[in-house]
């Protein structure tokens, strides 16, 4: 998800991805390569990932790319297809809008529905690396949670609140093979696409044939 300038539901089965956030990320990061991004159009980013099954040094370095690859497009939230790799898998760097950041990495996500009284919707402004340059607002819940696994394939809960929780849903629809321009009525959409078609990208992207 691109950069862009409630209440805490706390509880012991979410995982804490805020201890060390930085120490991690930067961990993460200089291991890895940065790679461009993959924008809309490209084949990838328009289908079901593959569900990760190897929980192995393979992941552990495309991890690594991502971290670094997110970074270099300064964006908050990266999935594997935006960079051209059809697995089931998503990093994140993000700031909840209590200004506490969040780092880590969630492996075959699936979004928990959330009960009617959960869901008060937030309808603040989107991007996406992957449509670079372009920016719609987007209702969304302003609470989500979404169940997977780390990098070792153990089971994890990640909860985020505001705009982590855009986050958290922007993310895994990426591995569903949606892009929140998807979301959008055709007229935004097609402003979307507008946008994009007359920005230049700030990072390298993949120019699809």
């Amino acid at each position: 998800m691109a950069q862009q300038d409630t209440d805490q539901r706390v509880s012991d089965e979410f995982i804490d991805d805020t201890v060390d956030a930085e120490e991690r990320e930067r961990a993460h990061r200089e291991r890895g390569t940065a790679r461009p991004i993959t924008v809309v159009g490209n084949p990838v980013l328009h289908r079901e990932c593959k569900d990760v099954t190897d929980f192995d040094e393979s992941l552990a370095s495309l991890i690594d790319d991502m971290f670094a690859s997110q970074r270099a497009a300064e964006g908050v939230g990266l999935a594997a297809n935006q960079i051209g790799v059809d697995l089931k898998v998503f990093v994140y760097d993000c700031m909840d809008d209590e200004g506490v950041r969040h780092v880590g990495v969630v492996c075959n996500p699936v979004l928990q529905e959330l009960p009617a009284e959960q869901r008060v919707l937030d309808d603040s402004g989107e991007g996406c690396l992957s449509v670079p340059g372009a920016y719609a607002p987007l209702p969304r819940p302003d609470y989500a949670v979404v169940r997977g696994q780390d990098a070792s394939g153990k089971p994890i809960t990640v909860r985020g609140t505001g705009y982590f929780a855009r986050c958290l849903q922007h993310e895994t629809d990426h591995l569903y093979g949606r892009l929140y321009i998807d979301r959008l009525s055709k007229r935004d959409r097609k402003d979307v696409l507008r946008q994009m078609a007359e920005g230049t990208p700030r990072y390298e992207t993949v120019p699809n044939d």
